[in-house]
């Protein structure tokens, strides 16, 4: 049976320091402060909140506030995807209509420079000085459209990593004895300063951490599926090959978040709930972000095959002219 308890709310400042400048030293100092007046401005937020006497004030306000925290991060977010979105539809395909002209360029300098050797040779050389031209334009293209991959991927979580770890240590030190969250239960939490002794919300957070690596899949169709694997397979034999491998910095950041979800049950399982509650909030608002993301993503790449598509069936076709027999 799941525990859910309101109790009337205390107006006590678990471990308060003297708020005198000259007690402790000026950067730790600070910093306690500030980490003291986000506690008192927390449980004054919980007394002030309309929130109805069926609901646990504090346990309430946590999720709300992990709520517009994340709300409030969503522009870095949705920047980010819209950088992605320009790689993809401007800089990668003007990249790819100007291979077979570097291509021929750089051919026809080797010829001009007199380069000489055997086939497998000059094959080498065209391909290395190609890549050399072609990373180049690809540089000058992601910095020309405003859609350099790596602070696209960086920034937004970055973003959120500072909130995270501000309201993680927040919520530990009002978990700490005299606490108000003591006297109230959410869920399976007994009390929101220990942790959950059933394991049941470590383990959520552990799934929905997974759910999250996991989500850009659900919106696939089954022809988006196969060109996955066919791109895995390729890069598979080409590793075989003896061919360097590509990095793929999506790729990483799934295999590292894999790994992440099971630690996170791990010490989830050991951190008060009121910090379990937070967390599982923060993935849950991240998981739908993510699904909603993708989801767009998906529809944008759709119809922008289904317009190529038109487009091309639109082109006139080519009309063949037979030559006339003569009559005899």
């Amino acid at each position: 049976m799941l525990a859910l308890r309101r109790v009337p709310l205390r107006p006590c400042r678990p471990h308060s320091f003297p708020r005198h400048p000259g007690c402790h030293g000026g950067g730790i100092s600070n910093r306690r402060y500030f980490i003291q007046n986000l506690c008192d401005g927390f449980l004054d937020l919980a007394i002030a909140l309309p929130i109805p006497a069926s609901l646990p004030a504090y346990s309430t306000t946590i999720i709300l506030t992990t709520v517009v925290a994340r709300f409030a991060l969503l522009p870095i977010s949705i920047w980010g995807k819209k950088r992605a979105w320009r790689m993809e539809e401007l800089a990668l395909p003007e990249l790819e209509r100007l291979k077979p002209v570097v291509s021929k360029q750089v051919l026809e300098e080797m010829k001009s420079k007199g380069v000489r050797g055997d086939k497998t040779y000059l094959q080498d050389v065209h391909k290395k000085r190609s890549i050399e031209v072609l990373s180049k334009i690809r540089k000058d293209l992601f910095k020309k459209y405003k859609c350099q991959p790596l602070p696209s991927i960086i920034i937004p979580p970055l973003a959120q990593l500072p909130v995270f770890i501000i309201g993680t240590i927040m919520l530990g030190r009002l978990s700490l004895d005299p606490t108000p969250f003591d006297s109230e239960s959410f869920l399976t939490l007994s009390t929101l300063a220990h942790p959950d002794p059933t394991m049941t919300l470590p383990i959520v957070l552990g799934i929905i951490t997974m759910a999250n690596v996991e989500s850009s899949n659900w919106v696939m169709n089954a022809a988006e599926r196969e060109r996955e694997r066919q791109i895995e397979e390729r890069n598979a034999q080409a590793i075989a090959e003896g061919a360097k491998p590509q990095v793929r910095p999506r790729t990483l950041i799934k295999s590292g978040l894999r790994i992440l979800s099971i630690g996170r049950i791990i010490i989830a399982a050991i951190t008060p709930g009121s910090i379990t509650l937070y967390w599982v909030t923060s993935a849950a608002f991240g998981l739908i972000q993510t699904w909603f993301m993708d989801w767009q993503d998906i529809r944008r790449r759709r119809r922008n095959e289904a317009s190529k598509i038109q487009a091309a069936a639109a082109l006139p076709r080519p009309i063949r002219i037979t030559p006339s027999r003569k009559k005899n």
